[in-house]
């Protein structure tokens, strides 16, 4: 009676799975895994946070033994067994064993290959040297984790700034080293768009990181890494983190067909050339599932989901491999970035009609406690709407975003389909309309015509065609803390005042802080005169990101403080903007404090006064001069500072709309002579 014997060479993320799967497929097949290595399924991804120390077990990460996986499955393992050589006529797996060298025989009437890859060894000299490592295995790990306890090093260099290499910069900063980052590309990162690239060097510089991009290592020595723009970086300990090599010997040995991209060849059942062997993994080349295209994406969610169909499939099963998004996330530090699909780069490399949008908004209601800025930006083919790709940046709420993207990307959904979509809501966790909602919005106006916007990488060729008059459309205080060189402040409050400046018929480029008030502001232009009016998407934030990350050929973008943060608590240690300084109309400072703070006369008593009611944090980023603050939530409370009821006291706040109910509630107190000012524009402006 034929028995079916199912061979799987690769025991860790796919070939494990595969295992696994046949087993809960057959009871009756025979099955046996082949590793190279002492370990099979252990968890490779977290490598570095035992390094680091967020995982304190080793053992946690040994997820099956050879005797578990048998116990459990019924799976006969062969660790520290490297196959070298394939019969496929015969169907046999020629085998010796690392330590022994044991050789043994092992027959197959299917085979799955999972050897996944290698990490690139570049060919630097000294790459070879005891202090030098790779992060792949649990004995690389064990190598460097001995390596900081007995040699104590002070200074590690990180040579490539992709996702392994930033968490083991994060990683090894911890461990109290002195990190700094090579990069030979323009930004680390390189697979998500600028902006993005620039949030995470934020977040590294903030650490004491130090990065250097468009560089490379030309020569690795004893106690410095020499780079090949004749500069040296002190480093007694390097870890190199350039990217993963397919492992392809046996298959190339056994005559199958190499894709393209230097992956193993597969088709959509996860079949080699050869109709009995099926493949899965870090080795094989795939369609992306956007734009067909031919990939490699060595990630371990899609290992393991090639895994279980590999193993379908050779058991005679039909499922088909839809293709990958590549999505994948990193976390540095405290700051979170993503991207799933194709970037805005990628899309049009592809030869796509993309382009994108991006918000930065609350990942819960502003009111309430602990809301943080997260980021969402939507790529998406121009003449379907069907959104191609996403990334996400933040320290709350990244992830969730990056997940609803996947899978509209995957479900070829529309940035329409988006914009529909109800989310959860509460205010605890999330926003009425949420920051996906805000992008599609954002989006479908883009793609209608009704606002013209442009994320940063794309102005650089609009404004050398356009050579737009730019707009600062944010407050005084903002603009005079930072601007693009040669923007003209003009806010939206004080439009109509001062349109007679903007040249009829001339482009004319407008942004704010996050795109929102730039809309707005595109708007009432485009109410008033006809301009080809444009909004920064993203606002000055995302100048700043890609400014940050690679800079800007015809824009002048002052990059702004990095503001240093603590290993041990990630909190500044330093304020940014000093808290008792306001900035006037001319960019001068005023002293500023509570009334209750200051001794005043009698006489003071009769003289106006102009409050304030923001709260504190808005205050301290810059006030009226000579203003005092007390917060709305304070007013009623605090009334006894105001003096007689017969004071004249001007109250605003950002908008007007607090500053009503802070008159409001004076008059209801008894004051006679409460003027509301409006929002901060109007008072400095004296509109």
């Amino acid at each position: 009676m034929f028995m079916e014997k199912i061979l799987v060479i690769g025991g860790v993320a796919a070939g494990a799975t595969a295992a696994a799967k046949l087993r809960r497929l057959s009871g009756d097949v025979e099955i046996t895994v082949l590793e190279a290595g002492p370990d099979i399924s252990f968890a490779n991804c977290g490598l570095p946070y035992y390094i680091g120390r967020d995982i304190e077990s080793r053992s946690s990460l040994i997820l099956q033994s050879p005797t578990s996986f048998k116990e459990q499955y019924n799976v006969n393992v062969f660790t520290n067994t490297k196959a070298i050589k394939i019969d496929r006529e015969q169907k046999l797996v020629y085998t010796e064993n690392t330590k022994t060298n044991e050789k043994k025989t092992f027959e197959y009437s299917k085979l799955i290959l999972a050897q996944g890859g290698l990490p690139l060894t570049p060919p630097i000299e000294g790459a070879s040297l005891p202090h030098v490592f790779t992060l792949w295995t649990l004995a690389n790990m064990d190598a460097i984790d001995a390596f900081i306890k007995e040699q104590k090093p002070k200074k590690a260099t990180i040579v490539g700034g992709g996702f392994i290499g930033l968490e083991m910069a994060e990683a090894l900063a911890k461990r109290g080293l002195k990190v700094s980052v090579v990069e030979k590309m323009p930004h680390v990162m390189n697979v998500v768009d600028p902006e993005f690239a620039g949030f995470i060097e934020e977040e590294l510089l903030s650490y004491g990181l130090e990065v250097y991009k468009n560089v490379g290592v030309q020569v690795i020595g004893k106690d410095q890494v020499l780079l090949d723009n004749g500069s040296a970086i002190e480093s007694d300990m390097v870890l190199l983190s350039i990217g993963v090599r397919p492992t392809l010997d046996l298959a190339k040995d056994a005559g199958l067909e190499i894709g393209s991209t230097g992956g193993l060849q597969v088709d959509a059942d996860l079949r080699t050339s050869d109709p009995s062997i099926f493949a899965a993994g870090d080795m094989i080349e795939i369609e992306h599932r956007v734009h067909q295209a031919k990939v490699r994406i060595p990630l371990a969610g899609p290992a393991n989901k090639q895994g279980r169909i590999a193993a379908e499939n050779a058991l005679g099963g039909n499922h088909l491999y839809p293709g990958s998004l590549g999505t994948s996330i990193v976390r540095v530090f405290e700051a979170v970035v993503g991207i799933t699909g194709l970037s805005l780069k990628a899309a049009k490399a592809a030869g796509i009609d993309a382009a994108a949008v991006t918000v930065h908004k609350e990942h819960h209601t502003a009111y309430y406690p602990g809301a943080q800025e997260v980021t969402v930006r939507l790529i998406y083919d121009k003449t379907t709407g069907c959104v191609i790709g996403g990334e996400t940046a933040g320290y709350a709420g990244a992830d969730r975003r990056l997940d609803v993207i996947a899978t509209a990307v995957f479900g070829r959904m529309t940035i329409h389909d988006l914009a529909n979509i109800d989310f959860a809501y509460s205010p605890p966790l999330g926003t009425a309309n949420d920051a996906i909602n805000m992008a599609a919005f954002s989006a479908e106006n883009r793609n209608s015509g009704y606002a013209p916007s442009l994320t940063p990488e794309e102005l650089e060729e609009w404004i050398k065609k356009e050579n737009p008059l730019i707009l600062d459309v944010r407050d005084p205080f903002a603009y005079n803390a930072g601007h693009v060189e040669n923007a003209h402040y003009l806010p939206p409050e004080i439009l109509e005042l001062e349109m007679a400046k903007i040249p009829k018929g001339h482009s004319v480029l407008v942004y704010d802080e996050n795109g929102k008030k730039g809309h707005q502001m595109l708007r009432k232009i485009q109410g008033i005169c006809p301009c080809n009016v444009v909004n920064v998407s993203g606002g000055y934030t995302s100048l700043q990101r890609h400014a940050r990350a690679m800079g800007f050929s015809v824009l002048q973008v002052p990059l702004a403080p990095i503001k240093a943060k603590s290993i041990q608590k990630g909190l500044p240690q330093e304020a940014s903007i000093a808290s008792n300084a306001s900035l006037q109309q001319d960019g001068s400072t005023a002293n500023r404090s509570s009334l209750h703070q200051t001794e005043h006369s009698a006489a003071d008593t009769n003289t106006p006064i102009i409050v304030d009611v923001r709260t504190s944090r808005e205050f301290a980023r810059g006030a009226y001069p000579n203003a005092i603050n007390i917060p709305l939530d304070e007013l009623e409370e605090r009334i006894d500072e105001l003096g007689p009821l017969t004071r004249k006291i001007t109250v605003y706040c950002a908008s007007g709309a607090r500053s009503e109910y802070a008159k409001e509630l004076l008059q209801r107190k008894g004051f006679t002579n409460v003027i509301n000012g409006g929002g901060i524009i109007q008072m400095m402006h004296g509109k």
